[in-house]
C-alpha cells in the first residue's frame, strides 16, 4: 500500500532536504507537490484540504523557519500530521466488558467481512489468547453461511450454525445466549452487505446492534476502493456506533487513499488491516509506523515482530546448541530452515519495511515477491524430500545417475540440484567457521532465520 505515494512524497522531501534555507515560496512548492500526491494518491478532497493547511501553519511558523535543520523539522512536521490524520494512537479490541465481548462486523459486500472475521477470530485466538465464537448473521446469502463455517473450522475457533430462514437479530440473540454457556471470552457478529449503501440494510444491521449490544462495532472497508470507502465510511458511521475500522486487501492497493480518508471522515481509529490472503494476516494498524512508512522511513518494529512470531525458536536454539558443540549441520537442518524461511511469507511485503527498500525497483522487487519466493523456497524443499536417508547423510554420494533422479523426482532439474548441494556445502563450512560461542551468539541475532534464501 501507498506505494505510488510513498514514490511522490519522497521525491518532493527530497527537495526540501536540498534547500539551504526553507522560505515561503519553496514550502509553498513542496505543498503544492504533496498536495497532487495526496490527492492522485484518492485521499478525500476535504482530508487532503485539512492536512495542507496545518502543515503550511506549522511550516511556516518559528518551529521550522528558525530551526538550525528547517528541511528536517518539515520532514518531522509532515511525519506527525499524517500520523493525526492515519489516528495517532494504536487502538485494539476493548476487552473491558462482560465477557463475552460482542464484536459486530459492518461493511458492504465484497469488503472482506467474513475472511476478516476469520482472521479476526484468528488473532485473538492466538495473540490475545482469547476462546472465541463466530456466527453468520447474513441470511441473503447462504454461502455466506457455509464460508464462515469453513473458515471457523480452518483456525480453529468454535462456529454457531445459523440459517437463511431466521432473521438476524434472532440469530444474533440466540448465539450470544450460546457464547455465554460456552464460557466463550468473544463472539463475533458477521453481517450481510449491499453492493451500495441502502434503507434496508442500514435499518437491519441497526435493529442488530440495538438488540446485541456489541462492544465493538468494527466497519470493513476494502482500501482498492479509494474515493468510495470515503463515502461508505461517512453513511455507515452515520447510522451505527462504530468504534473502529478494519482496512481489507492493503496489500493490492498502492494508492492508500482510504487509510488516509477513512479515519477522519468516521472519527474512528483504524484498528486493523488485512495485509493478505492468508488467515494470519491481519495486523494491528500502527498510525506512528505506517506515516513512517509512507515516507519512506520503514517499519522496522513490525518487521522485528513479524520475524519473532513467525520463527521457531525452539528449533533455532536446538540447531544453535548441535551446530555450537561441533556436530555436523545436516541437509536435514539446512531442509528445516528453508521451512522456516517458506512460513515467513510475503517477503516483499517485509522489504518493504526496511528503511529506504520501498524505493527499490519492482523488478528487484518481483524476484522477492510472495510467489517467487515461495517457488524457489519450494523448489528446494522439494529436491531434499526426493534424496534417499543415505543421500541426505553422505550428500557426496550425489552425483551423475543420482542428480537425474533426484531431479526428476522433484520436478526440478539437474542444475537445480548442483545448485542446491552447492549452497548447502556453503553453509556447512560457514556453520564449522561458526561453531562454539560465535555461532550461539548469532543465532540467538538471528532468531534461527538462516541465509538459505539465494534463488535456483
Amino acid at each position: 500500500m501507498f506505494d505510488n505515494l510513498t514514490d511522490k512524497l519522497s521525491k518532493s522531501i527530497q527537495k526540501i532536504r536540498g534547500q539551504a534555507n526553507l522560505s515561503e515560496d519553496n514550502i509553498k512548492e513542496a505543498l503544492r507537490e504533496v498536495r497532487i500526491a495526496l490527492l492522485e494518491a484518492d485521499v478525500a478532497l476535504p482530508v487532503v484540504k485539512s492536512f495542507i493547511d496545518d502543515v503550511r501553519e506549522r511550516a511556516l511558523g518559528t518551529e521550522v523557519l528558525t530551526s538550525l535543520k528547517p528541511a528536517q523539522v518539515l520532514v518531522k512536521v509532515v511525519q506527525e500530521e499524517l500520523i493525526k490524520v492515519l489516528g495517532e494512537a494504536t487502538e485494539g479490541i476493548n476487552f473491558n466488558a462482560q465477557p463475552p465481548v460482542v464484536i459486530l462486523m459492518a461493511g458492504l459486500q465484497g469488503a472482506g467481512k467474513t475472511t476478516t472475521t476469520g482472521k479476526l477470530a484468528k488473532y485473538l485466538k492466538e495473540r490475545e489468547n482469547k476462546k472465541v465464537m463466530v456466527v453468520s448473521a447474513d441470511v441473503y446469502r447462504p454461502a455466506a453461511i457455509e464460508q464462515l463455517q469453513t473458515v471457523a473450522e480452518q483456525v480453529g475457533v468454535e462456529w454457531f450454525p445459523s440459517s437463511v430462514i431466521d432473521d438476524p437479530v434472532t440469530i444474533g440473540m440466540t448465539a450470544l445466549q450460546a457464547a455465554k454457556k460456552n464460557y466463550c471470552d468473544v463472539l463475533i457478529v458477521d453481517t450481510a452487505g449491499r453492493l451500495a449503501v441502502d434503507e434496508a440494510m442500514m435499518k437491519e444491521i441497526k435493529s442488530l446492534q440495538n438488540s446485541i449490544q456489541p462492544t465493538e462495532t468494527l466497519f470493513v472497508v476494502d482500501a482498492m476502493t479509494g474515493q468510495d470507502a470515503a463515502n461508505t465510511a461517512k453513511a455507515f458511521s452515520e447510522t451505527l456506533d462504530l468504534t473502529g475500522v478494519v482496512l481489507t486487501k492493503v496489500d493490492g492497493d498502492a494508492r492508500g487513499g482510504a487509510a488516509l480518508s477513512v479515519k477522519t471522515i468516521t472519527g474512528k481509529p483504524i484498528k486493523f488491516q488485512g495485509v493478505g490472503e492468508k488467515m494470519d494476516a491481519l495486523e494491528p494498524f500502527h498510525p506512528e509506523r505506517i506515516a513512517s512508512s509512507i515516507l519512506g522511513m520503514g517499519d522496522v518494529l513490525s518487521l522485528v515482530e513479524e520475524v519473532e512470531r513467525k520463527i521457531d525458536k525452539k528449533e533455532a536454539e536446538k540447531l544453535a546448541k548441535k551446530v555450537a558443540t561441533g556436530n555436523k549441520f545436516t541437509l536435514e537442518d539446512f531442509q528445516s530452515q528453508l521451512l522456516q524461511m517458506q512460513n515467513m511469507g510475503n517477503m516483499s511485503a517485509m522489504l518493504d519495511k526496511i528503511p529506504g527498500m520501498s524505493n527499490l525497483p519492482d523488478t528487484v522487487k518481483d524476484q522477492v515477491s510472495d510467489q517467487a519466493s515461495s517457488d524457489i523456497t519450494g523448489r528446494k524443499i522439494a529436491v531434499i524430500n526426493s534424496m534417499t536417508k543415505k543421500e541426505k547423510k553422505y550428500p557426496q554420494l550425489i552425483k551423475g545417475s543420482r542428480k537425474r533422479r533426484i531431479a526428476n523426482g522433484s520436478g526440478t532439474t539437474i542444475q537445480d540440484v548442483s545448485k542446491l548441494l552447492k549452497e548447502y556445502a556453503q553453509m556447512q563450512k560457514m556453520m564449522r567457521k561458526l561453531k562454539g560461542k560465535g555461532m550461539m551468539k548469532m543465532m540467538q541475532k538471528l532468531g534461527g532465520k538462516m541465509p538459505g534464501g539465494m534463488p535456483f
